[in-house]
């Protein structure tokens, strides 16, 4: 078995990664809208969000909507792809045998 992946292991991007899979037809949720789901920090959410996206699992995206700005948050198609892996990888940890498929 090969090591689960650093990057979404963390319990933090583990939420932000699983939230984001859940959305329908992987859509955008707002950055505010995120860090409210999620309960955490502005910054702490950041840092995470840096993180996955500099892996390439998640793509941020900057806009202007009436005189504010607004950051759209969403999972990358390599985003989607690790966290279905790194859920195939614990689902074998917890039953190696496969037995409850």
């Amino acid at each position: 078995m090969s090591e689960l992946d650093p990057v979404i292991h963390a319990q933090a991007r583990l939420r932000v990664v699983a939230s984001l899979a859940a959305m329908p037809n992987n859509a955008s949720i707002t950055f505010p809208r995120l860090q409210k789901l999620l309960e955490m920090t502005a910054g702490n959410l950041s840092t995470h969000l840096r993180k996955l996206e500099e892996a390439g699992y998640v793509r941020q995206s900057k806009t202007i909507e009436g005189r504010t700005p607004v950051t759209y948050v969403e999972i990358t198609p390599a985003g989607l792809a690790a966290f279905e892996r790194y859920t195939a990888q614990i689902r074998s940890l917890i039953d190696p045998t496969g037995a409850s498929s």
